[in-house]
């Protein structure tokens, strides 16, 4: 009945779930649903909706068995599968000229090298995705599944030069791929990764301008600065934006900006915070960015975290008690998180917060961001400075859900090496006063 259908193995069946009532067990298949195959976790989810179902099954022993289930709407069978997605993950077949991963040094864990450009990862994880390695019948899948936002790499619209850009010949199709986005209505967020002397200046003007004719769907567009490694070897020649670059990128930014609000309410397009600091600019006011849509992209993280701390700072009763720890951070977050201590000095004038800027040996002094510092820059540049402190550091410095930091140093190795204790703050102004004030 479903022999040619791929099977997906239940790796563990949830308690007090409908699959465990129905004896369901660890190593059982799911064929399919309702007579239709299961690609990934979007087809189940979408079949499963229904509060009628049928589920094809194959047991461990072989035997397949059709369960007719009555549920809830939404309610699924309660169990996980070996990965996420019920699929295997869908590797980039780009070349970008900017590529991260290229530039990385040999010896480190497998995994960080693996490049995805996985379109599924958009709407499960956020990721930005090049849409190169969709066809037609993926797109008209987002679109008939209703799945968004879906997060763009668009870097150009200029046809020739984002496949030049991004070295592969359907890169070309953006706009018509936007296109088809934008008439079935799916919301989406864009990336611009700016290469100075590449995709900058009037380029850059023209993909912001045909970017907006995808208003309202495509709800926000951010401008990041290229990273660029010490490892750059036989690539192709990126040079690095400098501070004039920076306030020429603002000025085009936010001239946009004003534009865009009057006709729209909607600021659209965002620089990055690292355009700000690099310019030596003041960030923009918590709600120009919109409800922060591009956080992750690194868009307005500076001016959430300072709005967080104040507010919490200002419920929080000043006191005269003694405390001294230390932040160990980027280059890039030492005059912000500077001015936030100015502020929490007027209330707790015994408190004392000592910032350590990392410089980036690793990747090099390029890279100053502190999601990117390893566990031996940590150590090597805190020897002897920190015995017998609290040392706090954020959670972009280690691997979710570990005490991993990227070149795989561990959290103990780092506080045996420096005699310390060493805390996780979440990125919030609120967990970062309340770690201090501990």
């Amino acid at each position: 009945m479903n022999q040619n259908y791929k099977g997906h193995v239940i790796k563990k069946v949830n308690n007090g779930s409908i699959a465990m009532e129905l004896g369901l067990e660890a190593g059982d298949e799911l064929l399919s649903v309702n007579g239709e195959e299961i690609l990934d976790v979007f087809d189940y989810e979408l079949l499963m909706n229904d509060v009628y179902v049928e589920v094809m099954i194959k047991t461990r022993q072989g035997e397949e068995c059709l369960l007719k289930i009555e549920k809830d709407e939404e309610e699924d069978l309660g169990v996980e599968f070996g990965s996420s997605l019920m699929d295997s993950y869908r590797a980039c077949s780009n070349k970008c000229i900017f590529c991260f991963i290229d530039q990385m040094p040999r010896g480190m864990r497998k995994s960080l090298y693996f490049k995805d450009d996985d379109s599924r990862l958009s709407f499960l994880q956020g990721n930005y995705v090049t849409l190169t390695n969709m066809d037609e019948a993926a797109l008209d899948r987002i679109i008939r599944h209703r799945l968004s936002p879906i997060n763009i790499s668009v870097h150009t619209t200029e046809e020739e030069l984002r496949i030049k850009m991004l070295g592969n010949k359907k890169a070309g199709l953006i706009k018509e791929q936007l296109k088809k986005l934008y008439d079935g209505g799916i919301s989406m967020n864009a990336q611009i990764v700016l290469c100075k002397g590449v995709n900058d200046k009037e380029h850059l003007k023209k993909t912001i301008e045909d970017l907006s004719e995808y208003m309202p769907y495509m709800e926000s567009v951010s401008v990041v600065p290229v990273g660029i490694t010490k490892y750059r070897d036989g690539l192709y020649p990126l040079e690095p934006f400098d501070k004039n670059d920076a306030i020429e990128v603002i000025e085009l930014v936010e001239g946009f900006q004003k534009t865009f609000y009057i006709s729209s309410g909607s600021h659209f397009i965002h620089a990055s915070d690292e355009w700000y600091i690099l310019g030596d600019i003041p960030f923009p006011e918590g709600d120009r960015y919109d409800g922060y849509l591009q956080l992750e992209n690194g868009v307005g993280m500076v001016t959430l975290l300072q709005d967080e701390f104040e507010a919490a700072l200002a419920e929080t009763e000043g006191d005269d008690n003694k405390r001294h720890s230390v932040i160990v951070t980027g280059i890039l977050m030492e005059k912000p998180l500077g001015a936030l201590l100015n502020k929490l000095k007027a209330k707790f004038p015994n408190t004392k917060v000592s910032i350590y800027p990392v410089i980036n040996r690793f990747f090099g002094e390029r890279i100053t961001v502190a999601g990117l510092l390893t566990g031996k820059d940590i150590i090597d540049q805190l020897r002897g400075k920190v015995q017998g402190m609290k040392v706090l550091i954020t959670e972009d410095m280690l691997k979710y859900d570990t005490d991993l930091f990227l070149d795989d140093t561990t959290l103990k190795e780092v506080e045996d090496a420096l005699d310390c204790t060493v805390a996780v703050v979440r990125n919030s102004g609120a967990s970062l006063l309340s770690a201090l004030l501990e």
